[in-house]
């Protein structure tokens, strides 16, 4: 066969998310991962940010499949899009665990996709043939169960891709990373290593998921009431262990979020969410019983405004109310750039009365799944690479993989630090970053993809179909006093009875939000939300139009 093999990487690298990379070798391409970005706060109206598949979509009939190493967003999230934008009309073989097959059904169920592709499960050590490619994944540990590296074997060598993974040597319940299958990967030569880099920064290893049970199970006892843990939805395994934890303690456990409910009935029919029948209950049912006897796990680890626990915060969610002997656990570290979000859902659970517990009060409330700069040594010891390119990490951290690396033996020369859309080419003769093709990132607004980087697509069709309607209020940042407004001005929108509408509008836009005020500064994403929601709602009643509606919330 001709060659050379090329390693395309189409997100992943220069940022944490959108992790996906493409695989070619004589025209023949496979993906591992094909995730999604949460957009930065200046990307207003995107909903999320996807790798650009234009040399992918173009190239569809070549495409021999995707690899999915675990089922985290940020590696299975894009995969809609990516169909969306294929012309074939052969299904897509998938390839993963059963648990991440699981929850990418989920996501497809959602977008009506479900017949586009066909999943094949795969388990470690069984080896795939996909064209020129030889698929043997192996089994790591992250946090999510089910996780895989692969052994991409090609006529050219053997290329590992880790996924994120750590070496957890006592883990609640679950396999640990298969390390005698590395280092015979190690033995048997390995090519090209794309090593997962996020923590690089973190000396030492990541502790391990042990602390974590451990650390809540005391955490539980302890409390004198009700206990509410949120953590990220996909976190299966320390949700099943809270709730056998708190069963054993005499306490029954409710799930507040439709994404975690969605999530752990997927585990649960794939056996990965084995409790006690008895020890679940629905949140209705809860309500019922003394605050003592009941756990509630929650969404809205990263403070986002709309989820169930910014609602708790507020004081806005229709059936749980946080209460003075609550105990409410962030067992979840901030997504960078989710800091301030986090610390205002912090600072309204303390105003309510709550105990609030997170990592700065407590570090063993929660544990990363990546591995930290000994754990990433190790791997490199094992599989004693010929060359290494790191991925999932921002620029410093390329850098200070490339140093770790450097220190194990691998030459300076032999590591590529990469951009989006760099061609890696290797052959038996050496190895070199060679060219680019088309790629960046790509705005998703709804189900709308398009290849625009700052324009957003439905504020283009809002505002030639119903105009804009701008709604200034300005709020003490200290008391929560409604200080000025709401002032409305509206452009574009043309409606009956115009004037008298959009004074109604404010009369009930500002009931609204004296409501939730209360005398105490509510959450600033939160008041977003709830003058789009007052708004959209009102305005569509009386006006059937849908015009954009731009919140200004000024902190005085």
């Amino acid at each position: 066969m001709d060659g050379p093999l090329r390693i395309v990487p189409l997100g992943g690298v220069g940022e944490v998310g959108k992790n996906s990379t493409l695989v070619e070798f004589d025209g023949a391409l496979i993906l591992v991962d094909a995730g999604v970005k949460f957009p930065e706060e200046e990307l207003h109206g995107v909903d999320l940010v996807i790798p650009d598949f234009r040399y992918v979509q173009e190239r569809a009939g070549h495409l021999l499949g995707v690899l999915f190493t675990h089922g985290h967003e940020d590696h299975i999230g894009a995969l809609p899009y990516l169909l969306m934008e294929l012309d074939s009309e052969a299904k897509l073989r998938i390839y993963g665990s059963r648990l991440t097959l699981g929850l990418i059904g989920i996501k497809l169920r959602e977008f009506g996709l479900v017949d586009r592709v066909e999943p094949i499960a795969v388990e470690a050590s069984q080896e795939v043939a996909l064209g020129p490619f030889r698929i043997r994944p192996i089994c790591v540990n992250h946090s999510i169960p089910d996780a895989l590296a692969f052994a991409i074997h090609t006529p050219v060598g053997t290329v590992v891709h880790t996924g994120d993974f750590k070496f957890d040597p006592t883990p609640v319940e679950g396999k640990t990373t298969d390390v005698e299958a590395l280092r015979a990967l190690g033995d048997e030569g390995v090519l090209l290593l794309l090593s997962d880099c996020v923590r690089v920064e973190q000396p030492g290893w990541t502790p391990s998921e042990r602390l974590v049970y451990d650390s809540l199970t005391k955490i539980i006892a302890d409390a004198p009431g009700r206990v509410i843990i949120t953590t990220f939805a996909s976190n299966i395994g320390r949700l099943r262990d809270v709730t056998r934890s708190a069963y054993t303690l005499g306490r029954r456990t409710a799930v507040a979020g439709r994404s975690m409910d969605e999530n752990l009935r997927v585990a649960t029919n794939l056996g990965f969410f084995n409790v006690p029948e008895e020890a679940l209950i629905e949140l209705r049912q809860a309500q019922t019983l003394p605050p003592n006897k009941v756990v509630l796990l929650t969404t809205g680890s990263q403070g986002e405004p709309t989820s169930v626990l910014s609602r708790m915060a507020a004081g806005e969610h229709p059936l749980v109310k946080v209460h003075p002997k609550d105990t409410v656990v962030f067992s979840a570290s901030p997504v960078p750039g989710n800091e301030e979000s986090v610390a205002r859902s912090i600072d309204n659970l303390y105003r309510r009365g709550a105990k609030v517990i997170y990592q700065a009060i407590n570090p063993n409330v929660h544990v990363s799944g990546h591995a930290s700069r000994e754990e990433l040594k190790y791997m490199v010891r094992l599989l004693r690479p010929r060359y290494c390119m790191p991925l999932h990490g921002e620029h410093r951290m390329l850098h200070l993989y490339a140093e770790l690396a450097q220190e194990e033996g691998v030459p300076r020369e032999n590591i590529f630090i990469t951009e989006i859309g760099d061609v890696v080419e290797l052959s038996q003769s050496g190895a070199a970053i060679d060219g680019t093709i088309p790629s960046g990132s790509v705005l998703v607004d709804g189900l709308t993809v398009g290849g625009v980087t700052r324009v957003v697509l439905r504020d283009r069709r809002r505002l030639a179909a119903d105009g804009l309607v701008i709604a200034a209020v300005a709020v003490d940042r200290e008391t929560g006093e409604l200080l000025g407004g709401p002032d409305l001005v509206a452009r574009g929108f043309a409606a009956p009875r115009d004037g008298e509408i959009m004074e109604d509008a404010r009369v009930v836009l500002e009931q609204a939000l004296k409501q939730v005020f209360r005398g105490e500064p509510p959450e600033y994403g939160f008041l977003v939300s709830k003058i789009k929601e007052v708004l959209g709602s009102y305005l569509y009643e009386q006006a059937r139009q849908r015009p954009l509606i731009l919140p200004i919330v000024t902190e005085v």
